[in-house]
């Protein structure tokens, strides 16, 4: 499944947004296992969530979904997603 990711860390009190061709699932797996690398920043906890997963079409849609929301840095931006669904519906045709 092809999308734009958001996953939290309690630990942390941060989010981590990435895109993925693989299934979700084993993204997130990867994360918590460390797969990544020590010097990676997903790799600070080993508790992270799914709290949001947008489906693209494309991979590159993904990659530019994932870098806008980075590029706005704003854990409150990210809190706008998930209560407000159309923010995405935006996001997925402007991209």
């Amino acid at each position: 499944m092809i999308g734009c990711y958001t996953v939290f860390s309690t630990k942390l009190n941060r989010f981590y947004v990435g895109a993925t061709q693989d299934g979700i699932e084993s993204r997130l797996k990867k994360h918590n296992d460390r797969f990544y690398g020590v010097g990676n920043f997903t790799s600070k906890a080993s508790d992270w969530e799914l709290v949001l997963f947008i489906d693209c079409t494309t991979f590159a849609q993904a990659v530019r979904i994932e870098r806008h929301i980075k590029k706005m840095k704003s854990a409150v931006f990210i809190r706008n997603l998930l209560k407000y669904p159309e923010m995405i519906t935006k996001l997925k045709t402007d991209n």
